[in-house]
């Protein structure tokens, strides 16, 4: 693995994650990106992991793009347009990889969480920020969309549409209390708090039955583009009657009724 990204796995049951760039704010280069993409490939197949903590190391969780210093695989302006469409298509991998691994991941938002950072955050199941936690969609300030890396998706069923059209066409730098008062975290807790609480709570995930969560986590993820309420009772009945047969459930059962 990369030293962009080190893997804690110190904690039963979670891993957290983090993004190791600190004197870039963590910005995106090509390594970062690719060892990324490995490691929640690597993570979503391990069992002994059942939830995962995203954070940053230092002042930020992720600055975005390193335009900088990206590394040799990002094109230019003039590039043939099939080499920049797979250039986007390779960063917008990053949120699809946090969406599609079984394992609830909680964003433990440390710091600046700009452009491919706040698509990584809003990629995550559960959100929580420090005090010192900034927001921004960066993008359409370097005359881009906005609209990029599942921001559009993911941005109004978060924030509400209005919310997500003023973030997103403006640009603006959001700050935790706001982010909070919108519903884009959770919660705010103290910087030096941060991680202790993040990691808490994916604990307390990672003590529950293993399918029951997984299955929990799709259904969030399915329903909230469900086209009627007996569309999603379906699939929640579904998962009920897999869940209810499993032998995890029927200790956990057994536990509650003495």
């Amino acid at each position: 693995m990369s030293e962009t990204v080190q893997i804690d796995r110190s904690h039963e049951g979670v891993a957290v994650v983090t993004l190791n760039r600190p004197d870039r704010l963590n910005a995106v280069n090509q390594v970062m990106r690719d060892a990324l993409l490995q490691t929640f490939t690597t993570l979503g197949s391990d069992r002994s992991v059942l939830a995962v903590v995203l954070t940053g190391a230092g002042r930020g969780f992720c600055s975005g793009l390193d335009v900088r210093d990206f590394g040799p695989g990002i094109p230019e302006a003039d590039d043939p347009a099939i080499d920049r469409m797979r250039f986007q298509e390779s960063m917008a991998a990053l949120p699809q990889a946090i969406r599609a691994i079984p394992q609830p991941v909680v964003a433990a938002v440390n710091g600046a969480c700009v452009g491919a950072g706040l698509a990584m955050c809003l990629a995550s199941d559960i959100r929580i920020a420090s005090t010192a936690a900034k927001f921004g969609n960066a993008a359409i300030l370097l005359g881009l969309s906005g609209a990029e890396m599942g921001m559009s998706y993911h941005l109004p069923r978060i924030v509400g549409t209005s919310v997500a059209a003023d973030w997103m066409l403006t640009g603006r730098t959001v700050p935790a209390e706001e982010a909070d008062r919108r519903g884009l975290v959770s919660q705010l807790v103290e910087p030096e708090a941060l991680l202790d609480r993040a990691v808490e709570m994916a604990g307390l995930i990672a003590g529950l039955a293993p399918l029951g969560v997984e299955l929990t986590k799709r259904a969030l993820q399915v329903n909230v583009d469900a086209a009627s309420l007996d569309g999603a009772l379906e699939l929640e009945n579904r998962n009920q009657v897999l869940t209810h047969a499993t032998d995890d459930a029927a200790a956990r059962r057994q536990k509650w009724s003495r």
